[in-house]
């Protein structure tokens, strides 16, 4: 199936590994071009090595270098049709564990950047005629467990989708969530979870996943590139979970 997305123009936040850089890889393999941001100037000229995507260094922490990343990254690449907000992570432990900045900068990297982004996308979408929204969330978003605060902020980026796809669509701006569950690639914590407790990973594949194994990466961009495509112009607003119809969103469990 061709997706159409030659020539698009795609900017990847958390674009420099894991799930960030296999979607830009992904994207640049059907033809778009590409520009990421990332944090770690060397991790970033690494992933443009890799991909062939334009790096661009930014905290989206920060909602005036991710802004500036943002245009800088449409000026590079002549335009912009696709945002992917991807960046995510947690601060501190459990509710009694962490403080009130631990969630402040868990909303922050989640929710907040995500909103920045799109925001600061929508003019340029709307020199192009339209364009498309993927908020990276996670299973964990719906499927309780921890972290707390982490588990509270991937909820918000699935609701920020649905508001989205309602408030931006009349511009004819489409905006999804998509939700991975565990997902197995080379330098995962999870590829390091099956070296170091090989016993305890494979009883967690067997228990939480009918089909006995985890998501692979490629099944995650897979799903990305065709959302992001012309392709599935009649889904807006949604959450796609690529899970493998996991059970537990944490393996917690299998540790003492």
């Amino acid at each position: 199936m061709d997706l159409g997305l030659s020539g698009k123009r795609a900017f990847v936040t958390g674009g420099s590994a894991g799930i960030g850089l296999g979607i830009a890889e992904a994207l640049a393999g059907e033809g778009a071009s590409v520009a990421i941001c990332g944090r770690d100037e060397a991790r970033l000229q690494a992933a443009e090595a890799r991909s062939g995507a334009v790096g661009l260094v930014a905290d989206v922490t920060d909602p005036d270098a991710l802004g500036r990343a943002v245009d800088q990254g449409a000026e590079r690449l002549g335009g912009l049709d696709i945002v992917v907000a991807n960046a995510g992570g947690a601060s501190g432990g459990g509710l009694v564990d962490s403080t009130p900045d631990d969630w402040a900068e868990t909303f922050a990297i989640n929710v907040l950047h995500a909103a920045h982004a799109i925001r600061t996308a929508v003019p340029h979408f709307e020199r192009q005629g339209g364009g498309v929204a993927l908020i990276i969330a996670s299973i964990t978003g719906w499927k309780p467990g921890p972290k707390s605060s982490y588990a509270a902020a991937k909820a918000a980026e699935i609701h920020l989708a649905a508001t989205l796809g309602q408030e931006l669509g009349p511009r004819n701006i489409r905006v999804n969530a998509l939700s991975p569950g565990s997902v197995l690639f080379e330098g995962s914590g999870w590829e390091m979870f099956k070296e170091t407790r090989p016993e305890r990973f494979a009883a967690f594949a067997r228990e939480d996943f009918p089909s006995g194994r985890l998501v692979t990466l490629d099944e995650v961009t897979d799903v990305a590139c065709f959302l992001l495509s012309e392709r599935a112009r009649g889904i807006n607003g949604a959450n796609i979970c690529v899970d493998g119809a996991q059970d537990h969103p944490s393996a917690g469990r299998f540790f003492p």
